[in-house]
């Protein structure tokens, strides 16, 4: 499977620019800010003092600072909260409504690798795009792969390592302090992040996200964001076990791990 080239109307960028800006994020997301240089962007998120994720969203480098692509729906509450941690950080940010996503599946000029999964192509950032709204396509390309992003993460309810962000990169666990790195780091070294987001298939579209999935009696986890047939929930892997089948509703599915290895601790 794979997407036509697409602008990603669902999408929004937030530039964070300044002389300050590699320090402020820094101190703030899961991911080391400066691998996002020499043309490489990153995967991070904000999280909640107690560890939750608030905002998942990926970071590119520019001449004058950073772009944080993330969802359209969340860019005015993510650009308010980086605003309240600016204090005296030599720093602007602003949400660049001028700049649309596109996503393809081949590099071209100014195009950033997509840090999650290499099947995921390239992101770019344009003020002009050609390219049409085929965004259906490729987020049943992401689902497919077993990648989720934000609009399928419910803010402030789920931590980073139940999310597959250890897997994806989007945590780095060498960097100094950030936002609810306390918690994120206790789950890794204790080994208690016991969820991952997996794939769930069925014969007729899947219902909406919060519906609990099941096995027999046994509540497994619950159901995030679909395209028709194909999902993604979040799953309790010590109940789930090596079960395949499961049900949502009166509805049977079959749950596959994500076209990537999960990192576990059995």
């Amino acid at each position: 499977m794979s997407f036509p080239t697409t602008v990603l109307p669902d999408r929004a960028v937030i530039e964070v620019a300044g002389a300050d800006a590699a320090t402020f994020l820094q101190s703030l997301i899961t991911n080391d800010v400066a691998k996002a240089a020499n043309g490489r962007a990153i995967f991070a998120a904000l999280l909640t003092p107690q560890g939750k994720i608030i905002a998942a969203f990926l970071v590119a480098p520019t001449n004058e600072g950073f772009l944080i692509d993330c969802a359209k729906a969340q860019a005015g509450d993510l650009a308010a909260r980086l605003k309240k941690y600016k204090l005296r950080a030599k720093v602007t940010i602003a949400e660049r409504t001028d700049l649309a996503v596109v996503a393809s599946t081949s590099e071209s000029a100014g195009a950033f690798a997509d840090p999650r999964l290499a099947a995921l192509g390239f992101r770019a950032y344009q003020t002009d795009p050609t390219a049409s709204d085929h965004s259906t396509a490729y987020h049943a390309h992401r689902i497919a792969l077993g990648v989720p992003e934000a609009s399928d993460i419910p803010p402030e309810t789920h931590f980073p390592l139940d999310c597959n962000f250890e897997e994806l990169h989007g945590v780095d666990f060498d960097k100094g302090c950030y936002v609810g790195q306390e918690l994120t780091a206790r789950m890794k070294h204790r080994a208690t992040a016991r969820r991952r987001i997996l794939r769930v298939h069925a014969t007729t579209p899947l219902p909406p996200p919060g519906t609990p999935l099941k096995h027999g009696d046994t509540e497994l986890g619950e159901m995030l964001g679909s395209i028709g047939t194909n999902g993604l929930a979040l799953v309790r892997l010590d109940r789930l076990g090596d079960n395949t089948e499961a049900t949502v509703g009166d509805l049977a599915v079959r749950i596959a791990r994500p076209s990537y290895p999960l990192i576990t601790k059995d």
